[in-house]
């Protein structure tokens, strides 16, 4: 991560400003695990976690479940909400672009980012792909939200996702189903990925 990008979220969870952080998990993510095409619990990595809402819902449901953020007071707030809600995912500080540092092994059959990827600097993106595929289970499922980039980048808030910017990154090692349009949030228009590993 960029020192700006970790002042940033630094700065934002000091002072209380995560308007991502809903407290409820998005209904891509209910489907997937309790839907009527859900997925058999196994292991789970929620990339850029956060408070951990995501984390303890996959782990209140079965799965096995490894949160990574790399803001601390994020993970503090998750380990105390994990208490509260008598569930024990693995909660780690680290970088989402140096998962290999962290020894979470591999095995992951469902990868969630709730807007961590577009979020990164362009440089640390194909860093951070080589770590969730060498995470992830073949055949593993991933579901990646993200604001599409507009035209000059972002001004504030993420950098966002260029057109075509998810298939080709991930072209190696993943399958990438069609884009599902998200909401619009102000002049952002957000979507969904679902990907399969190969």
């Amino acid at each position: 991560m960029t020192r700006a990008v970790s002042v940033f979220f630094r700065a934002a969870y000091l002072l209380g400003f995560k308007p991502w952080d809903s407290g409820v998990p998005p209904p891509e993510l209910v489907s997937v695990v309790e839907g009527p095409e859900h997925l058999p619990p196994g292991k789970a990595l929620d990339l850029g976690c956060g408070t951990g809402t995501n984390s303890i819902y996959m782990q209140q449901h079965g799965w096995e479940t490894t949160g990574v953020d790399f803001v601390p007071r994020a993970i503090a707030a998750a380990r105390r909400k994990a208490s509260a809600a008598a569930v024990s995912p693995q909660l780690l500080v680290g970088d989402v672009t140096r998962l290999g540092e962290l020894n979470l092994g591999g095995g992951y059959s469902l990868l969630l980012d709730l807007g961590c990827f577009h979020s990164i600097p362009d440089e640390g993106r194909d860093a951070y792909v080589t770590g969730v595929s060498a995470a992830a289970a073949p055949g593993a499922t991933m579901l990646l939200f993200g604001f599409l980039r507009g035209e000059g980048g972002n001004r504030l808030g993420p950098r966002g996702l260029l057109a075509g910017e998810v298939e080709r990154r991930f072209a190696g090692s993943w399958e990438v189903m069609p884009a599902a349009p998200g909401a619009r949030i102000g002049r952002l228009n957000a979507v969904w990925y679902r990907l399969r590993k190969r």
